[in-house]
């Protein structure tokens, strides 16, 4: 193994070199030192750590389970034999399996890479990989959708099946020249193309050194794990990419909530009735089976997902469940997606998502410092009292003024003046200046 060593690492060896004509005990226990940091190194170069979709590190190499329909599959075992392929096995494999169908086992991503499965060993890309997959190139085909094989290719060692059309268009290249000519005159494409894009998808079976003589069944043998080319009704292609309790509750005709709509359409067919409703802020749609006298089931769904099941008989009372047991038959651990309990917080970054049933509303935006108080909150402060006017004030008459005029309207008329007394003498006028001349 190639390392290159670091300052740190080599600083032993100086000092080995430095000191070894000091004494023989000295070399020694460098010597022992070098050889620690060389073990703590390799031990630190062989851990792996592993990163699970929820940013958990763990050392054990192993990571969250994932979706049942993304894990790894179980190789098979198929005797293959030693001779390479020949023209016309060639032939007649393509004569065998052109235009063959299928069901799909697992889903199949669209993208020109596609799938790429070993003969008797594993399928790549797998767990985390394969789903990161499917959701930038988008499905091609779910679990228990039908596929049609639309060509076969052979290369070296490698047979590459294009399936419900491929996912490249035909003349990938020649799509994009146009030939036209000078002098003004339009240019027309090699190839025309209409514009839609392919929803087909590819799976490449590889095998080591070469293709090895091959039969169709061996081929479909290889293939089981993504494919099944058995013949089957479609509601028996779809349950059985499906775990054992869940597919005996579809084939029995029973709804579990986490189902999603595809799997209550092959459990119970179309309902009978459908409404629309909204709880809080939540909308959900409500799917009615059965009527009186029989039991009437409720099945109600938010987006894709069976969110409560109830059950109504005759002279009983209803029965309610709520409880997810759909998610933890889908993990490769049985675990569901979200413990229950509680567990640890994730902060969100933006915007915040609120539960409607469950937590109130934000309030509206505010000016307030937080822990202000305004007056208006003192209950004492805050209460309303009567309005009073101020009295209004009465001024001194001007000169020359009507009298009536400067009282107030609502101000008393004032009294008339008493008669003179005749008892008391009238006061008698001035006796005129003797000293004034007549004109």
């Amino acid at each position: 193994m190639n390392r290159r060593l670091s300052l740190q690492q080599t600083r032993p060896f100086r000092a080995t070199q430095a000191n070894a004509k000091q004494s023989p005990a000295f070399c020694r226990a460098a010597i022992r030192c070098a050889a620690a940091i060389f073990l703590v190194a390799g031990v630190a170069a062989a851990q792996v750590i592993t990163i699970d979709s929820h940013g958990n590190s763990s050392t054990d190499g192993k990571g969250s389970a994932v979706d049942r329909r993304y894990q790894q599959i179980m190789p098979t075992n198929v005797e293959l034999t030693k001779s390479e392929l020949d023209a016309k096995t060639r032939l007649e494999l393509i004569r065998l399996m052109q235009a063959e169908q299928g069901f799909a086992m697992r889903p199949f991503p669209r993208g020109h890479k596609g799938l790429v499965l070993a003969a008797n060993g594993k399928l790549e890309p797998a767990g985390e990989k394969y789903l990161d997959q499917v959701v930038k190139e988008g499905i091609s085909a779910k679990p228990g959708d039908r596929l049609v094989v639309t060509e076969i290719k052979f290369e070296r060692s490698k047979m590459i099946f294009e399936l419900n059309g491929g996912p490249d268009p035909k003349h990938r290249f020649l799509r994009h020249i146009q030939i036209g000519g000078g002098m003004g005159g339009g240019t027309s494409p090699v190839v025309q193309d209409n514009g839609q894009g392919q929803v087909g998808s590819r799976l490449t079976l590889t095998f080591q050194d070469h293709v090895p003589e091959l039969t169709g069944a061996q081929v479909k043998a290889l293939l089981a794990p993504l494919i099944s080319f058995d013949v089957k009704t479609p509601i028996q292609a779809f349950t059985d990419t499906l775990p054992k309790p869940l597919k005996d509750a579809i084939l029995n005709h029973h709804v579990m909530v986490g189902m999603s709509t595809e799997m209550v359409l092959y459990a119970k067919g179309q309902p009978e009735a459908k409404s629309r409703e909204m709880e809080g802020q939540m909308p959900f749609e409500e799917w009615i089976y059965g009527q009186p006298p029989k039991n009437v089931e409720f099945i109600r769904i938010n987006g894709n997902r069976v969110i409560r099941v109830e059950v109504a008989k005759m002279g009983e009372k209803p029965i309610t469940f709520t409880k997810d047991e759909v998610e933890g038959l889908m993990r490769t651990d049985g675990a569901p997606l979200t413990p229950p309990g509680p567990g640890p917080r994730t902060v969100q970054m933006g915007d915040v998502v609120r539960d409607p049933d469950t937590q109130a509303p934000a309030g509206p935006p505010s000016l307030r410092n937080p822990g202000e108080k305004l007056p208006t909150d003192d209950k004492k402060i805050g209460v309303m009292k009567p309005v009073q006017f101020p009295k209004q004030k009465t001024e001194p008459p001007q000169p020359g003024a009507n009298p009536e005029d400067a009282q107030p309207p609502d101000a008393t008329p004032a009294k008339p003046p008493k008669p003179a007394d005749s008892s008391q003498p009238s006061p008698q006028p001035n006796p005129p200046d003797s000293s004034a001349q007549p004109n």
